[in-house]
């Protein structure tokens, strides 16, 4: 009996395990995908309008997270009055659209390599942001253990070949605005315990993405999307580069649930050089001895952030 019992804990354990490594690879495979498809449809397609392309996908995700929650009734809604929806939800809404549209816009100026070496530096922002609203505490160590890889992050532009300072602003400034947008989503809406599966962060946040996006689009894309035809619409792609966001949000729900946090972070800086060297080989991307060198130290520094 003993031997049975040890053997039944033993395939619990192991298929536990696959399970696990499973959902790790869906979803960077997956992530990864999103990632090469945007920088494709922005920079080569064709199609560089980083606002039209975000606000699609916040429009997709509307109607998507209205049929879920409102017509099928897969998720539960939270009955938020408007009064709460533009106090908690409009300010994460801003942010996030923000956010979205200067990642997207600095895809048309710096490689896919460079982009993911600077994202070495959301665990120093997201740090940042927590002690200016407080939810964090200071500490010497930890803003040290930050200013170093600051540093490893301005050894990787210094070994960028074809670094355009416009897209590396744009690229910073979306790195804060998701920095400010996590903290925010603590503060105002786990604090009062609102916190939201990804369905229903579809549901609420995505109408305010696309509210605030929509007047960029008018003032900036528009016109030119008006007035000049050098410019190619393929209605197959965009929904199939939509659906690949969509599915992004799923990916992420399932790995957190079924694994944790930490295992994402970890599969995280996997992911970034997996995509580092697909740049390389994919867009020809420039990648100096420096380039790696730099993000060698902010890796090290990330993962002494996470111990």
């Amino acid at each position: 009996m003993a031997d049975k019992a040890n053997l039944a804990a033993r395939a619990r354990v192991v298929r536990e395990v696959v399970r696990s490594y499973f959902y790790v690879l869906l979803w960077m495979s997956i992530s990864i995908s999103v990632i090469l498809f945007n920088k494709w449809l922005l920079a080569y397609s064709g199609f560089p309008f980083p606002i039209s392309l975000t606000l699609w996908h916040m429009a997709f995700c509307t109607v998507v997270g209205t049929l879920a929650v409102r017509v099928f009734k897969v998720v539960k809604s939270h009955n938020m009055t408007r009064r709460d929806y533009i106090r908690r939800v409009m300010p994460i809404g801003m942010l996030y659209a923000g956010s979205l549209w200067l990642s997207n816009s600095a895809y048309l100026y710096l490689s896919v390599s460079f982009i993911q070496m600077t994202k070495s530096l959301m665990p120093g922002l997201v740090f940042a942001s927590g002690v200016f609203l407080g939810t964090e505490k200071f500490s010497r160590g930890t803003t040290l253990n930050m200013l170093l890889i600051a540093f490893g992050v301005l050894v990787c532009a210094l070994g960028e070949q074809n670094l355009v300072f416009k897209g590396l602003v744009q690229q910073l400034a979306s790195l804060q605005f998701e920095a400010m947008r996590l903290a925010m989503v603590q503060v105002l809406m786990n604090s009062k315990g609102l916190a939201m599966n990804p369905m229903q962060s579809l549901y609420y946040v995505s109408p305010a993405c696309f509210i605030c996006l929509f007047a960029p689009f008018l003032s900036v894309e528009l016109p030119h999307l008006m007035t000049h035809s050098d410019w190619s619409f393929n209605p197959s792609i965009m929904l199939a580069n939509a659906l690949t966001a969509f599915v992004l949000n799923l990916a992420v729900f399932l790995l957190i649930g079924k694994t944790s946090a930490l295992t994402m972070n970890i599969a995280g800086v996997i992911k970034d050089w997996m995509l580092i060297f697909f740049s390389y080989y994919l867009f020809k991307a420039p990648l100096t001895r420096l380039n790696l060198a730099g993000y060698v130290f902010c890796c090290s520094g990330c993962l002494c952030t996470s111990t």
